[in-house]
């Protein structure tokens, strides 16, 4: 019942005799010789929910439970690291995973059997057969453990690697030619179904289109996310994206609303509108801005984890709507804003024939189309967004997580300061900033690390390779938003941390969890960039981003040889790749490091801001600590470019820069 995440929480009454993963759990299964049963979810995990209503819930289904194992729950967001490990595992017995992930171990941890979701007398069965072969037949039950084990351990590991020679734009080439195959050019995202948003792959496709000039990923990225603003996956009311759609066409969302999809595709958004100059992405931005500013934002200025599906037990109830309810919130607006949100009296969502919002047009179109002067159109939907927001918020709410992590913090951060430049939004900044100073202020660690997690006034468990590298990335995006040093010289403080408590003295890759951290059976690294970017991917760029601006050849090194390591695998798999391959880019096209100096920094940025330049680091200011801002000091403004160890001559206008960086 003192659990600091929901998930555990929401298990707390199952006749279940659940455990958290601790020494209580573990200690209890080696002195009883028991099985330990590790059933690992979160909170928004809609099939998590199902098989505790059809299982865990049930006295027959724990009666067998609770007598042949130790039964330990684990949210795999406040836990990655048992995460990994479990799933690598049922990965290589089944080719596949998800969660709710059940894995059964021996009582020293070893898995030797599992699987995700199953239906209750499947269940019953599966338990009862492992039991039985525990009781009667260790030994084989040893040698699953063992076999699974080493692959577990052996996994992802990653050979140095000495680059001779430079990276080039076939390199690149070579990456994308495959990757462009499987773009869907109608519905955009990839052709296939069920469509997950995957914003860090479409964030290198961008940059790609951008500095190779090249047509199909410019056409294919922003058709992406034209497709997803219009579609059901976008909350079209309330702001902010669905970790998914069930189809081919964004259209039937899977409800759940997680921090970090959002984190990402606000930053994609703005950058998309840094590019093309779309107000639709300038829109969706601001408008999931708000939404977590309304929703997810706790009051110390943290930011919650996600919100849940279901609501009354029923998936996406809280979003949905029919058309007699909506006719009589909107009343003589209804025609029109049923035909604009595609709101029918059959439902267009068969399954349960009521309406998910989505539409076809951007609000510019469907004035024209309509023959409706736009600002009056503009004026009567906001309106109806009004109104049916509010008549939303009477409902019963999704369940709301509300641990705050580290990364998922530092993610969020990161967007709201750059995204403050982009649309010039200070409010933005000082969200960034206020999160930023209470995680620097309250989850720090007395011995100068980081805390994952923060909820009712507790941190209770130490970072992961992932809270420092999204954070770090955090704080030197507020440099760039403030040009004030102390963010810099914290990033620069954890990054030594990292160095001294995550290394891998056999590989350049970092591990996963800190060198005093608890002992698992296996200590892993993460490697590959999934829905949200590895660890060490994350790692690398800021290892990069920081040797430049302190001129620290160490960092730099570290940074060459992390992607040296990892380019091989790259082209073999570009999407599971694509942090990596935003680095890769930054080696051939080089990093544009802008020093401004005078006193219209602050008018020189902005400007700035306004230009699509995705390879670039800005810094300013005077009496800095930073070695390329040292001698450049004046009262006139003077903007510097460098790169590659060398600066052009100082020029005092935007234009004359943007000639010297292209």
């Amino acid at each position: 019942m003192n659990a600091s995440s929901p998930y555990l929480l929401q298990h707390a009454y199952n006749p279940v005799n659940w455990y958290e993963w601790g020494e209580e759990a573990l200690t209890k299964a080696k002195r009883e010789n028991k099985l330990i049963l590790v059933s690992i979810g979160y909170s928004a995990c809609h099939w998590c929910h199902v098989m505790e209503r059809e299982s865990f819930e049930l006295h027959e289904v724990a009666e067998v439970m609770n007598k042949h194992f130790v039964c330990i729950k684990v949210d795999r967001e406040e836990r990655p690291d048992i995460d990994q490990i479990y799933m690598l595992a049922i990965q290589l017995m089944t080719g596949s995973g998800g969660w709710p992930l059940n894995c059964i171990c021996l009582p020293d941890q070893r898995p030797i059997y599992g699987g995700t979701y199953f239906k209750k007398d499947d269940w019953i069965s599966v338990l009862l057969s492992v039991a039985d072969l525990w009781e009667t037949e260790p030994g084989k039950a040893e040698q699953y453990a063992v076999r699974l084990t080493e692959g577990i351990r052996n996994s992802e590991k990653v050979i140095p690697n000495i680059r001779t020679t430079a990276y080039t734009q076939t390199d690149l080439q070579e990456i994308t030619a495959p990757w462009k195959r499987n773009f869907d050019m109608i519905e955009g995202g990839y052709n296939r179904a069920p469509k997950f948003p995957l914003p860090n792959n479409w964030q290198f496709l961008l940059r790609y289109s951008h500095l190779m000039n090249d047509n199909a990923t410019h056409v294919a990225t922003l058709l992406t996310l034209e497709k997803m603003a219009f579609g059901g996956i976008y909350d079209q009311i309330g702001g902010g994206f669905a970790r998914y759609s069930v189809d081919s066409n964004w259209h039937v969302p899977h409800f759940e609303k997680m921090l970090y999809d959002n984190a990402q595709l606000i930053g994609l958004y703005a950058e998309a509108f840094q590019l093309s100059g779309n107000q639709l992405f300038k829109d969706i931005a601001i408008e999931s801005v708000t939404w977590v500013e309304r929703e997810m934002t706790s009051p110390e200025g943290l930011f919650y984890s996600a919100l849940d599906a279901d609501s009354e037990g029923i998936e996406g109830k809280f979003y949905v709507w029919d058309l007699l309810e909506f006719e009589k919130i909107l009343g003589n607006d209804a025609a029109l804003m049923a035909e604009y949100f595609n709101v029918t009296p059959y439902g267009n969502w068969e399954e349960e024939e009521v309406n998910i919002l989505l539409r076809k047009y951007t609000p510019e179109e469907y004035a024209e189309l309509k023959d409706i002067p736009l600002a009056d159109f503009t004026e009567k939907l906001n309106l109806a967004k009004e109104k049916l927001l509010a008549v939303r918020h009477k409902r019963t709410h999704p369940g709301l997580d509300d641990k705050c992590l580290t990364a998922w913090n530092g993610m969020m951060i990161s967007t709201l300061a750059q995204s403050s430049q982009i649309f010039d939004r200070e409010d933005f900044y000082l969200a960034a900033k206020k999160a930023a100073d209470f995680i620097l202020s309250d989850m720090s660690t007395e011995n100068g690390g980081l805390y994952r997690n923060y909820k009712h006034n507790r941190a209770s468990i130490t970072g992961f390779l992932d809270d420092y590298a999204f954070f770090i990335a955090a704080l030197i995006a507020l440099y760039e938003a403030d040009f004030e040093d102390r963010w810099l010289l914290e990033a620069k403080r954890l990054t030594e941390w990292v160095l001294s408590n995550f290394r891998d003295l056999d590989s350049p890759m970092l591990f996963y969890t800190p060198a005093n951290g608890e002992s698992l059976i296996a200590r892993k690294h993460e490697i590959m960039d999934n829905v949200i970017p590895a660890a060490n991917s994350v790692m690398a760029q800021n290892l990069k981003h920081l040797g430049l601006l302190f001129d620290e050849i160490r960092y730099t090194d570290k940074a060459d040889a992390m992607l040296a390591a990892v380019h091989p695998q790259i082209k073999t798999y570009g999407s599971a790749y694509s942090n990596w391959a935003i680095q890769l880019m930054n080696e051939v096209f080089g990093i544009s490091e802008i020093a401004l100096t005078g006193d219209s920094i602050n008018q020189i940025r902005k400007e700035l801001s306004k230009r699509y330049i995705p390879n670039k680091i800005m810094l300013a200011g005077t009496n800095s600590v930073l070695p390329l801002l040292k001698d450049k000091q004046s009262i006139e403004t003077k903007i510097y470019i460098c790169r590659n160890k060398s600066c052009q001559l100082p020029v005092t206008t935007v234009e004359e820069a943007l000639k010297l960086i292209n």
